[in-house]
């Protein structure tokens, strides 16, 4: 999955940013970066989990080829964080089921426009390699970066889910997005 080439965020130099197999080394240092509510950030700190079951994916199908999936991103030779896809169903799951996608990067690389390549890259990818006919993202109402990142990437905003979430002690409204395959 190559570079797009374009520069966002004013940057003057496009970032190589790529998606890779993500390997035991990159669990670890998730591990270690989105640990504690400072980690992460304000918007995916669910309180602290077992990484068993991550770990046992990885041992056994290399997070890949299942109903929850995770590559790494990188830029260069340097890893800043990962992508999830998780298959979700609008009814039956047979005949109704799309991908919703996630991003987790390393605090030092927002803001630089990696997580809307990323995100771009994903949805290509996704598109590509499988039947989806539809990716969404969902965020909090109030993480404005996100939005942004996934409209460029070319999602569409389809509304408000209220009250979706539990965080940090509260309930929280989420937004959907999705980017649908172009014949």
């Amino acid at each position: 999955m190559a570079e797009d080439g374009l520069s966002e965020g004013g940057s003057a130099a496009a970032l190589a940013v790529v998606l890779r197999p993500v390997t035991a080394a990159d669990l670890d240092r998730f591990e270690a970066e989105f640990a504690g509510p400072h980690g992460p950030g304000p918007y995916q700190w669910y309180g602290h989990t077992p990484a068993l079951r991550v770990r046992q994916a990885l041992a056994d199908r290399g997070l890949l080829g299942g109903d929850e999936n995770m590559l790494s991103v990188a830029v260069g030779d340097t890893l800043v964080g990962r992508v999830e896809w998780l298959r979700r169903a609008w009814g039956r799951a047979d005949t109704s089921s799309c991908w919703e996608i996630a991003i987790g990067l390393f605090a030092e690389h927002r803001g630089r426009g990696i997580g809307t390549r990323a995100q771009r890259q994903l949805v290509e990818y996704l598109f590509e390699h499988t039947r989806a006919e539809r990716v969404q993202v969902c965020t909090d109402a109030d993480n404005i970066a996100e939005q942004r990142a996934v409209v460029k990437a070319g999602f569409e905003l389809e509304g408000r889910i209220r009250r979706a979430q539990w965080r940090a002690g509260a309930w929280h409204d989420q937004l959907i997005y999705s980017a649908l395959r172009t014949p």
